[in-house]
């Protein structure tokens, strides 16, 4: 992996988001084989909020991520530092409240959302434990977090056969799909460079959110992380987050992976 093209700052990875916007979307359902639809959807399910609710989708890019909240009448906010897809998903949904913003700077009061959501876009934020504080801070008492994320595949073999379609395949790809294929180099090394779900759980400890969970998807290719804000007291206990890193030196301890969907 060539570590020197991960170290982008913002601004150039706002940059190269902006570049592929047009066709961002399509190219993600080509590059997943039509996996991305099914994803979202249990998002939307761990999310489980109704009509007459707050939604902060942070990192929502085209808005695709934020249409079935804006569909059942919920009131979503779809957030992300890359103008050029805003300007995409305004002119496909000029229905959805779409706000340009800093995943560890939110322009948003304390407690102001029900549930706050990202997908895909942890791992493209410069600093992903301010982005997990960032959203404790907004989200109300009581409310959720649900992250879905590319994650480490849990069986030796099928990981060996997804890193090498990351690193060979997905680029070769993008070539003929994509307008910049570069791009597309970028996100796959930042995929095989994030940590794992056991290591994400132990972040989201870390910055004061409890009931920490997570289910595989696609034999873990993606990880839907769900979590709770804390109802009274503070946002979050430095001791039991360092305790919970410190036990990610040895063997990783491992999490309950189950996430309960609502209505289940």
């Amino acid at each position: 992996m060539n570590r020197a093209s991960l170290d982008k700052r913002p601004d150039e990875v706002a940059t190269m988001f902006d570049d592929v916007a047009p066709k961002y979307d399509v190219v993600n359902d080509v590059l997943s084989m039509g996996q991305t639809r099914r994803w979202r959807k249990v998002v939307v399910d761990a999310v489980g909020v109704s009509a007459g609710q707050r939604v902060l989708d942070l990192a929502a890019g085209t808005g695709t991520s934020s249409e079935p909240y804006a569909d059942a009448g919920i009131d979503v906010i779809a957030c992300d530092f890359s103008l050029g897809m805003l300007k995409v998903g305004k002119r496909r949904r000029p229905d959805i409240d779409f706000i340009a913003g800093d995943a560890t700077r939110l322009p948003f009061a304390d407690n102001t959302f029900d549930a706050s959501t990202i997908s895909f876009g942890l791992r493209n934020v410069n600093e992903p434990k301010k982005a997990l504080a960032e959203m404790l801070r907004v989200t109300k008492p009581g409310g959720r977090l649900v992250i879905a994320e590319f994650s480490q595949p849990v069986v030796p073999l099928w990981r060996t056969m997804y890193t090498e379609y990351l690193m060979r395949a997905l680029p070769a790809i993008a070539v003929k799909v994509s307008s910049n294929p570069d791009a597309y180099v970028y996100l796959a090394e930042s995929i095989r460079a994030w940590p794992d779900q056991d290591h994400l759980a132990a972040w989201l400890q870390e910055a004061g959110w409890e009931s920490v969970t997570y289910r595989n998807l696609s034999g873990g290719i993606v990880a839907v992380h769900r979590a709770q804000k804390p109802l009274a007291g503070p946002t979050g206990d430095p001791a039991s987050g360092a305790a919970a890193l410190a036990a990610h030196t040895g063997p990783v301890a491992k999490l309950r992976r189950n996430i309960t969907r609502p209505g289940r």
